[in-house]
């Protein structure tokens, strides 16, 4: 998978992907950093770092975002058939902490 191809798939995840379980964490998150939560719109201006890079954004340098929990898919290399999940964490952020990417 391509570095584009992943950034793609982040940002698929990020918007159409089912979990509502972090809802609270990203808004009292961001909430916590000083953003008004009238600002915080989940799927569509909070994305994980390759989200955003696939929206031509990048992170600013010395942002932390907040962190959520969600789950990997395995998948069988032969078949491409899922095979499980595990849980991991991933960490988004909130536009106001993103630029346009210069490249």
């Amino acid at each position: 998978m391509t570095k584009g191809e992943m950034q793609l798939e982040a940002l698929n995840r990020a918007r159409f992907g089912e979990a509502r379980g972090n809802l609270l964490f990203i808004y009292h998150g961001f909430v916590d950093k000083g953003i008004p939560e009238a600002e915080i719109k989940p799927r569509e201006n909070i994305f994980t770092y390759n989200a955003w890079k696939a929206l031509g954004r990048q992170v600013m340098k010395g942002e932390h975002g907040v962190k959520i929990a969600t789950f990997i898919e395995e998948v069988d290399k032969d078949t491409g058939e899922v095979t499980g999940r595990r849980p991991w964490t991933a960490t988004v952020f909130h536009i106001s902490q993103t630029k346009e990417s210069s490249s």
